[in-house]
């Protein structure tokens, strides 16, 4: 039995799990030192912290192993920047150095020293130089013997060293004459010099530029003496201030932000006669050639990359040619180009110039310039210099020096200066101000800011940089790279002496090799010799310090030198220095333990391979004595064996127990695979000697030697697959088919060997004490101490090729060479005969079922991959697939289920029924699937997807796989998966109730009512399940029409009434189609609380006023909880959020409001649909106190809501706002926001008297037609008497006109009459009205409500004035005020002697004929409602439109008073019958006197007077009678013949009398 397995819950090995070593990964090994090659070098970083922190005056030098050695000259600083010196000289302003020291000063003094520091000459006192101003620029010529300096006056003085008491040469500033006439060039007074240089080797040859943007050459003539001389001075650069600008373009403001000319080099070349000058501006960059004549040779503008709204910066620097020492590698010439380094703010371009000799010798040569390279800094650059030839530096705005390589741009150190306090002047804002000022965000090429000048601060002379600083003066010297080192030893920072050497010799490093060539083969030569000097000085050194005082030994400062070291050797590829003396040196002090933990990761990296014997040892025993066998293991595998001492390796191994590391040597260095086999079986025998149960517990001694035994599983499982152990490095293939060989013949040879081979080999038995070893005694004893692994390594063997393909070889004679007995074995075993083996050894009797199971596994698994190669007979088959399904432990019965597949899929066995209850048993419940499929018993299948808990999902995929159509299942197959759908409906629906309705409802739809009727106690899932099938989600489902009948979309509603009562309404209006039972649904609605649904349905039933009492009574309830949440507000402020309950009572009643809102339009579209096909009487309208239906639904609401609003009110309002108030104020009123609740209770109110005027509006105001209608029916009336026959037809049209308007007041009034009964005071029915209109209390809402009221009578109010017009008005009398005559009524006929006769008759056909065109018109009306007619209905608003347009008067001639407010004219002719006043439109027709009834104007007696008028005063005249009466007052205008009143009733003239009016001569 193996260990562990007597546990009471045993856990096995997984079958397919691989073996691995330890050391197989390097990078998941235990935590060790990484490489120091990729370690952070030590570095002192002095070169920054020391600068930054210690600067004190006492230490004038800086460390000598810096990259710039800095020395501040203590006496020069003493005698320029002291109090006497500033005093008497003034401030330094400006440095120039060349063989001496030159500072300006603020006094217009130059003081010049030597090297020494001594001030050798003090130039200017008593001249008028002092008179000038500050010196503001210096200059030195190409002889050292002549001083120039410029003035803050513009003035120029220069001075012969030798004669210094009197200027050589002044140039002084233009006067104001000169200025004016402009006689001569010169600087601008008061226009500082800023810059200033000599040109070539001439003492009188200068140029100059200032702080204006001008520039200057200055040529002095021989002379004798200053006076002697004169200057001619020629602008190169820049423009006078009066000079006109061009029209072009704009002028922008500039300066010469940087300018030098070129210096002298060591060679000649023709560029030294030729005055070159550089000047850098804000834009450009331009070179000049002043000798002989001033002229242009380059510009530059500047780059494109320069940072957007970076600092204005701009400097720049020459190096003349210089003659070579060695030719330039890639011209091959002995002569360096003049070049010219320049910045623009962060961009730094080196431009090269090449000379190109002129064919003729007298003409100077053309100049080239190319730019060669450019380098971006990170921020604006001030100043530059050359430190040498290939070295250039760099000061930023914020002080910071770098130091680049010219040809590859590399910034090699960087330093932070700001403690240096480096002399610094704003020099160029004021010109450039406007330029800054105008900073546009979106151009990117303007500057933000200016920055100050450095120039006159910065210099480099012979490779030393000279700082001048606000206190200070200091000096910086490169350091030569054996002076660094050499420095860095003195000072006893040894490890970053090395360091710093090792960088110089892989050149890697960004270090300025200042004295180093550049071929590297001569750098390694100059270097590695000095860096082994040092290692071997610095160890010398540390361990003679550690020797002197051991008590202050340090073993970190040990192991940083170690690791140094390392890396150095490793760099100069001498790996001897470390064990031949590096080694010792640790040894002797007892530390070398350091030494061999720094050599660890380097042997893992194979970096080095070989380690003395006496390393070896000392690592043995140090690793150890630490614990970390382990690591020393990974490295002896790491290790070349060949350099190893084998017996003493594989002495330590096994003193120590280290044995991958043993089995890594006799593989790797003697090719001897069985021998570490042997030993480590030989740890099994003392466990072995107690019998088989020895395996099962032990002493503690006995685990180590079975953990250790264990290795011999990943070691056999690694070399039977070609693999080094532990490595996993694969082997050569012919020492990979030796391995295999011996191991195969070592276990299934059958018999005890003799190992190794020879006269020195020695018999190896597992049972010693016994007489007669049993068969196989080796792989017995394995399987004995671990069978699952050791078929688990043979499992990853049968795998390889070895097996079968090598004894295929052998037969065929594919091995012709003698090989020995085990070899020749070892390549006749193959897989048949290791599984024949392993079933004779693994018999049920000799081993537990935990141990079979693997060897069944192991078949199974086996037998489909190789079965050409494996026969097994049936019944050891059915044998295994038995065992297979007793799997002794759950953490197997994965691995077993798969096995018994692959066994399956090649083994079929012919009676599968006995198996089918150990497979149910074994719970092999993917086998069940795949049988029950084959031989399609369905049920069964599903009923195995239910049984199988781990893949219960899958069973909704067979369910539709089973029951689809194209299955073509029998009935019987169809009854046993219902069946089993119904054994297990609930189980289905638990497990995925979405899936499960989709499913059933498109596979088995009739199992519906089953499975709902099996969820009673789970009320939610049905709920869900009828969601989905009812309300699908999906787009395909929605498609689908539902099929279930009305008992399912009741049981859902209900459903629905508990967990999704907000949705019950919208889902009943959806099913409109579907007759509910309300019975059966109001009972669920009304305990649950969803009252609209309910009112929905009645609705739809026609139950309307059933439906709102239904409505009032829950807006009653609602009303109640809110009173009593309010009233008992004190109780539950602690326990409740009284306001937020509120607020929601609230909007419920809101809510509820709204549906009775919808009621009530509902049932009113429904009464207007049912009026409009129903014809109603015409001579009937409801009384004021007979309400219809819709109006009663609208009254019972208006009624409810104002109440509730009332008596809510009265709770909610605070005590001191209300104006009747008995008991005291709650404080609940403290808890609620009394104005946000009153505001929603108003709305309510609000709401439905708005939806009213809405619904009434719409209804007033939807039918223009019929207003046109009516319009045109009032027009038809005549004029002459208000009769009955007038109203009866126009009285449908008034009816319809104000019957909309009428139900919004019959209701009003009916609400008031309830209200005023209802209230037992005044002083309720006002708080009744009150809360009407407090819901309209902002004046917007009350303008709405009056412009509606308005609206709606409107229409009404004008069509009862135009009738009125078309009337006319009633005269006062019926007699003609001036003639006397009776003109109109009743007497009027025999007035008239038969004429009136003649006028009624005409009346009374006009009245016949408009009745019959009304009667004609609502015949075609109410044709068009019921739908027929449609031309009918055409015709109908033509003759409206016609009428319409036919004019609005009575009469085409009529008279307005002019001073009267309405006029209106009677157009009846007194005797002319045939001249009607009246014709079927209501106009006067102008016919022919002969047309008509002429017999009748012939026997008339009396002649016409024409048409009457009548005034606004009432009174009524003959038109020709008041004519007579008007031209009888002389006042009045002559109205003739071309006077007409128009269809509006306005006069209108056709002549020069246009626009006179009638008066009545009685009133005016």
């Amino acid at each position: 039995m193996r260990p562990g397995l007597s546990s009471p819950t045993p856990s096995f090995r997984p079958f397919d799990q691989r073996f691995q070593s330890r050391t197989y990964s390097p990078s998941n090994l235990s935590p060790r030192p990484s490489s120091p090659a990729f370690l952070t070098g030590h570095s002192r970083n002095v070169s920054l912290s020391s600068q930054l922190f210690s600067d004190s005056g006492e230490a004038e030098t800086s460390p000598p192993w810096e990259v710039v050695r800095w020395t501040k000259l203590k006496k020069l600083n003493g005698q320029a920047f002291s109090e006497a010196g500033k005093r008497n000289f003034g401030s330094p302003t400006c440095i120039a150095i060349a063989a001496s020291i030159v500072l300006g000063t603020s006094k217009g003094i130059i003081l010049m020293f030597d090297y020494s520091q001594n001030l050798k000459m003090i130039i200017g006192p008593g001249t008028k130089a002092v008179e000038s101003g500050a010196i503001t620029a210096i200059a030195i010529s190409a002889d050292h013997t002549t001083i120039a300096g410029g003035h803050d006056d513009g003035s120029i003085f220069t001075w012969d060293t030798s004669r210094a008491s009197r200027p050589f040469l002044y140039i002084p500033h233009l006067d104001p004459s000169q200025l004016q006439n402009r006689t001569m060039d010169g600087h601008l007074p008061k226009a500082p010099v800023t810059h200033l240089g000599f040109l070539g080797t001439r003492h009188t040859a200068l140029v100059s530029a200032d702080a204006r943007g001008m520039a200057f050459s200055h040529l002095a003539t021989r002379g004798t003496g200053a006076l002697g001389r004169t200057v001619k001075t020629v602008r190169i650069l820049g423009r006078y201030p009066d000079t006109p600008a061009p029209t072009d373009k704009p002028l922008k403001p500039s300066t010469v932000l940087a300018f030098s000319p070129l210096p002298l080099g060591n060679v000649e070349r023709a560029t030294d006669t030729m005055g070159l000058t550089a000047m850098l501006t804000p834009y450009l960059l331009v070179i000049v050639s002043t000798t002989p004549v001033a002229q242009t040779q380059h510009k530059s503008a500047r780059p494109k990359d320069v940072a957007p709204h970076s600092a204005m910066s701009g400097c720049l620097a020459w190096f003349p040619a210089v003659k070579l020492k060695v030719p330039d590698p890639t011209t091959g010439s002995t002569t360096s180009k003049a070049k010219l380094v320049y910045c623009w703010s962060n961009v730094l371009t080196v431009l090269d110039v090449d000379e190109i000799p002129s064919e003729d010798k007298d003409k100077p040569p053309t100049l080239k310039f190319k730019a060669r390279s450019r380098w971006n800094c990170e921020e604006a650059i001030v100043a530059v210099q050359w430190l040498s030839r290939s070295v250039l530096t760099v000061l930023t705005i914020t002080q910071r020096l770098i130091v680049l390589e010219d040809r590859s741009m590399r910034m090699t150190e960087a330093f932070d200066l700001i403690h240096k306090y480096i002399y610094h002047v704003d020099l160029f804002s004021k010109q450039l101000h406007a330029l800054v000022e105008q900073l546009d965000e979106e151009d990117t090429t303007m500057h933000g800011v200016v920055a100050d000048a450095f120039y006159m601060s910065f210099k480099a002379y012979k490779g030393r940089i000279f700082l001048l600083g606000f206190n200070d003066v200091s000096i910086g010297a490169l350091s030569n790279w054996a002076d660094r080192l050499i420095a860095l030893m003195e000072n006893g920072d040894y490890v970053s002496a090395i360091q710093l050497a090792t960088s110089y010799y892989t050149g890697d490093a960004d270090k300025l090799t200042v004295g180093l060539p550049e071929d590297a083969g001569l750098r390694h030569q100059m270097v590695r010799d000095k860096l082994m000097e040092i290692m071997s000085a610095s160890l010398k050194y540390a361990f003679s310090q550690r020797q002197r005082n051991t008590a202050a030994a340090d073993d970190q400062h040990l192991r940083e030198l170690a690791e140094t070291c390392f890396v150095a050797c490793q760099s100069v590829k001498d790996m001897d220095f470390l064990f031949d003396e590096m080694y010792e040196w640790y040894e002797e002090s007892g530390v070398e333990g350091i030494f061999l933990e720094t050599l660890e990761p380097y042997i893992l990296e194979k970096t080095i391979s070989s380690v003395p014997p006496t390393a070896v040892k000392a690592m043995v025993a140090h690793y150890v004595t630490k614990g970390w066998e382990s690591r020393f293991e990974e490295m002896i595998c790491h290790m070349d064996t060949s350099t190893l001492d084998i017996d003493q390796v594989t002495l330590l191994c096994k003193q120590h127990g280290l044995y991958d590391a043993l089995i890594y040597v006799w593989n790797q260095a003697l090719h001897d695979y069985i021998t570490p086999l042997i030993d480590l079986l030989t740890l099994l025998i003392p466990i072995t000697q107690a019998g088989d149960h020895a395996f099962s517990g032990g002493s503690l001694h006995d685990e180590i030697f079975g953990v250790n035994a264990l290795k011999m599983f990943p070691y056999l499982s690694y070399t039977l697959t070609g693999r080094i152990y532990p490595t996993g490095e694969f082997m050569e293939d012919l020492l990979a088919s030796q391995a295999k060989a011996e191991i195969y013949w070592f276990l299934f040879s059958g018999q005890s060997i003799t190992w190794p081979r020879g006269s020195g080999g020695k018999t190896f038995l597992t049972r010693p004490n016994e007489v007669q070893e049993p068969s196989f005694p080796y792989l017995r004893m394995i399987l004995k101490f671990d069978a699952p692994s050791f078929l688990s390594a043979l499992n990853e063997a049968f795998e390889d090729s070895f097996l079968n393909d090598s004894q295929e070889k052998h037969l065929n004679g594919g091995t012709r060479r003698d090989l020995p007995e085990e070899q020749i074995f070892g390549l006749t075993v193959d897989r048949q005969y290791v599984v024949s083996i392993l079933l004779e050894i693994m018999n049920p009797a000799d081993f537990a079922p935990e141990d079979t199971i693997y060897l069944d596994m192991f078949i199974a698994r086996n037998l489909p991959k190789f079965p050409q190669y494996l026969l097994v007979p049936g019944s050891t088959l059915n044998r295994v697939i038995t065992g297979l399904c007793n799997y002794p432990g759950p953490d197997l019965a994965e691995d077993a289920q798969l096995s018994t597949e692959y066994l399956l899929s090649v083994y079929q066995p012919p009676d599968l029924s006995p198996m089918m209850p150990l497979f149910k048993k074994a719970g092999f419940y993917r086998i069940l699937k795949r049988i029950y499929k084959n031989e399609r018993q369905y049920g069964r299948l599903i009923q195995t997807y239910f049984e199988d808990t781990e893949n219960q999902e899958e069973i909704f995929d067979c369910i539709a796989d089973c029951l689809r159509s194209q299955a073509r299942l029998t009935k019987k197959q169809v009854h046993d998966v219902h069946d089993v759908l119904k054994q297990h409906s609930s189980d289905l629906v638990e497990l995925d109730p979405v899936r499960a309705a989709q499913t059933l409802g498109t596979y088995a739809p009739e199992l519906h009512r089953f499975v709902l009727d099996s969820l009673l106690e789970m009320p939610e899932l049905q709920y869900i399940y009828l969601k989905t099938l009812l309300e699908p989600e999906t787009e395909a489902s929605q498609n689908q029409p539902s099929k279930l009948d009305r008992d399912f979309i009741e049981q859902y509603v209900q459903l629905m009434c508990r967990y999704n009562p907000s949705h019950v309404s919208d889902y009943v209006e959806i099913i409109q189609a579907t007759n509910l039972r309300l019975d059966k649904l109001l009972p669920t609605m009304e305990d649950t609380g969803v009252i609209d649904a309910a009112v929905i349905l009645m609705a739809r039933e026609g139950q309307v006023q059933d439906a709102m009492e239904r409505l009032t009574r829950h807006l009653n309830t609602l009303e109640s909880a809110l009173q009593g949440l309010v009233s008992g507000a004190d109780e539950n402020n602690e326990e409740l959020d009284v306001e937020q309950a509120a607020e929601e009572l609230l909007k419920g009643l809101q809510k509820y409001t709204h549906v009775g809102i919808w009621l009530c339009q509902g049932q009113m579209k429904t009464s207007r649909k049912l009026n409009s096909i129903r014809r109603r009487p015409q001579h009937h309208s409801p009384t004021p106190e007979e309400l219809t239906l819709d109006e009663k639904l609208w009254l019972d609401l208006i009624d409810t809501t104002v109440q509730i609003t009332r008596r809510l009110s009265s709770v909610v309002v605070p005590a001191e706002n209300r104006e009747v108030q008995d008991k005291p104020p709650s404080s609940s009123t403290q808890v609620l926001d009394s104005e946000k609740l009153v505001a929603l209770l108003r709305s309510l109110v609000q709401h439905t008297f708005t939806a009213l005027l809405n619904a009434t509006s719409s209804q007033g105001s939807g039918n223009l037609t019929d207003h046109r209608d009516i319009i045109a029916g009032g027009l038809d009336t005549d004029t002459d008497t208000d009769t009955d026959a007038d109203t009866a037809a126009n009285h449908n049209q008034e009816g319809r006109s104000g019957s909309d308007s009428a139900t919004f007041l019959r209701i009003l009034r009916a609400f008031l009459r309830r209200a005023a009964a209802a209230s037992p005071s005044l002083a309720d029915l006002r708080a009744v009205l009150t809360s009407v209109f407090a819901a309209y209390a902002y004046e917007e809402s009350i303008l709405g409500l009056a412009s509606r009221l308005l609206d709606q009578q409107l229409f009404a109010d004008v069509r009862r004035a135009a009738q009125l017009r078309q009337r006319g008005w009633r005269p006062r009398g019926s007699t003609c005020e001036a003639c006397g005559r009776r003109v109109w009524g009743p007497g009027v006929a025999s007035a008239g002697g038969g004429v009136g006769n003649a006028i009624f008759e005409a009346w009374e056909e006009r009245q016949a004929q408009v009745a019959e065109e009304k009667r004609k018109r609502e015949a075609r009306r109410r044709r068009e409602a019921l739908g027929l007619g449609r031309g009918a209905a055409e015709g109908m608003d033509g003759t409206a439109d016609e009428e319409l347009g036919n004019g609005k008067g009575k009469g085409k001639q009529m008279a307005r008073g002019s001073h009267a407010t309405a006029t209106a004219t009677a157009t009846a002719e007194n005797h002319s019958p045939s001249n009607r006043a009246v014709n079927g439109e209501g106009q006067q027709q102008q016919q022919d006197p002969t047309a008509g009834r002429d017999d009748q104007i012939q026997k008339s007696q009396h002649p016409p007077l024409g048409p009457l008028v009548v005034f606004a005063c009432r009174h009524i005249y003959h038109k020709s009678c008041l004519d007579t009466l008007l031209q009888a007052q002389p006042h009045q205008h002559q109205p003739g013949s071309s006077r007409r009143v128009n269809e509006f009733g306005s006069e209108e003239g056709l002549g020069e009398e246009a626009g006179t009016a009638y008066r009545c001569p009685i009133d005016g």
